[in-house]
C-alpha cells in the first residue's frame, strides 16, 4: 500500500471511552516501534505477518497496565509455529513512553507458503501474563486456540477468563512513503465493554468455539443491544483509516462513533524496548552447578548467550558463572 506523510500519532496507543455505550477502547499506530521490532529478526512474510498482529494485540491490551508492570502475550502451538512471545512494559514514570518487543519460534523446514498465517500454529493456547514486580505473584490467564486470527483468540480469551466482551479490528501490512522503501505499519482499535459487578453467563457452556464463552452470553438487554451498535459502527472502518496516515485516531473515533459520546484520554507513547543485559544473563545462570556450566561452553573456553527477542550476543567467561562462582563472589566479599 502508498501512504502519506507520517503523524504525530505514530507510534501511539490512545485510550477513550463511549459514555452513552458504557464501552470503553484504545486506538493504536505502530510505525517504527513495528519495524524496530521485525528487523531484529530475518523472518518470512507468514512470520512477520503473525508477530505483527501479535505486537499490535499487546500494544492495545498493555495500555491498561500500571507503571513499572509488565505485559506478556504468548501463544503457543504444535504447528510450524511453536511459540509467538510479546512483552508490553509499562512506563517507568508518568510521561515516559512504554516498551514493546517481541519474537516467534518456528520451524521453516516444515512451513508451507500456501497455508494462511494463522494456520500455522495448529492447536494450542493463548496467554496472557501480568508481572506485577518484586515479591508480587504474576498473573496469567490461559484460554485455547480459537477462531481464525491472533485477535479472534484475544476476543476468545477475554470472554472467557475475564468475562469482559471485546472485539479487535486490525490492520497491518508493508506501506511505502513517498521517496523511502517500504516499512511495516499497522493499526487498530479495540472496543470493551464495562466490566459487570456480577456478569450473566450461560451455566453450561458458552456459544463460542468448543463450548467457550463469547459476548452473546455475556451481555443481553440494552448492554446487549449497546455492545451490537458499536460493532456495526466499527465494522464500517476502513483499512487505511486505521493505519493512517491521513486520519488522526481522533478524527476516526469521531467518524466512528460521535453518536455514543466519544471521550479521549492522555495517548500513550510506544516505542521498541528489550530489557536483555549482561546482569540479567548471569543471573539466569547463577543456578546452574558447574557440570552444567562446562557443558553450555564452546570449544572457545566461552559461553555465548543470544536474546531472542533483539539478537544482541553476550560472551561470557565460564568462571564467573554459575552457583559456585556466584558463592564465591559472596566469599569474597564481591
Amino acid at each position: 500500500m502508498t501512504i502519506g506523510t507520517k503523524l504525530a500519532w505514530d507510534d501511539t496507543v490512545l485510550p477513550f471511552q463511549l459514555d452513552r455505550s458504557d464501552i470503553r477502547g484504545r486506538v493504536v499506530r505502530l510505525d517504527g516501534a513495528l519495524e524496530a521490532v521485525l528487523k531484529q529478526h530475518d523472518y518470512p512474510p507468514q512470520i512477520e505477518a503473525l508477530v505483527a498482529e501479535a505486537t499490535l494485540l499487546t500494544a492495545l491490551i498493555g495500555q491498561a497496565i500500571k507503571l513499572r508492570w509488565k505485559l506478556s502475550l504468548q501463544i503457543r502451538g504444535d504447528g510450524p509455529v511453536s511459540l509467538i512471545a510479546t512483552d508490553y512494559y509499562g512506563p517507568t514514570e508518568d510521561g515516559e513512553p512504554a516498551r514493546l518487543r517481541a519474537y516467534a519460534s518456528f520451524d521453516p523446514e516444515k512451513m508451507d507458503e500456501t497455508t494462511e498465517p494463522f494456520g500455522l500454529i495448529g492447536n494450542g493456547f493463548f496467554a496472557i501474563l501480568i508481572d506485577q514486580g518484586p515479591d508480587m505473584v504474576p498473573y496469567q490467564g490461559i484460554t485455547p486456540i480459537a477462531g481464525t486470527s491472533l485477535s479472534a483468540c484475544a476476543e476468545t480469551y477475554f470472554a472467557q477468563s475475564e468475562q469482559l466482551p471485546t472485539r479487535f479490528q486490525l490492520s497491518f501490512g508493508k506501506s511505502t512513503l513517498p521517496g523511502e522503501n517500504p516499512a511495516w505499519r499497522a493499526g487498530g482499535v479495540m472496543l470493551q465493554h464495562m466490566p459487570k459487578a456480577s456478569p450473566g453467563v450461560a451455566s453450561e457452556g458458552g456459544s463460542g468455539e468448543g463450548g467457550l464463552l463469547s459476548p452473546s452470553d455475556i451481555l443481553d438487554g440494552d448492554e446487549g443491544e449497546n455492545w451490537t451498535r458499536a460493532n456495526v459502527l466499527l465494522d464500517t472502518v476502513e483499512e487505511l483509516e486505521l493505519i493512517g496516515p491521513q486520519v488522526g485516531p481522533t478524527d476516526l473515533l469521531i467518524r466512528l462513533f460521535h453518536e455514543e459520546g466519544p471521550r479521549v484520554f492522555d495517548p500513550q507513547p510506544i516505542r521498541f524496548g528489550c530489557s536483555c543485559s549482561e546482569e540479567r544473563v548471569r543471573q539466569s545462570l547463577s543456578i546452574y552447578p558447574p557440570e552444567e556450566i562446562a557443558e553450555m561452553t564452546t570449544d572457545e573456553g566461552v559461553l555465548t548467550a543470544d536474546c531472542q527477542f533483539c539478537g544482541a550476543h553476550y560472551a561470557l567467561d565460564p568462571a564467573t558463572l554459575g552457583s559456585e562462582a556466584g558463592k564465591d563472589r559472596g566469599q569474597d566479599g564481591a
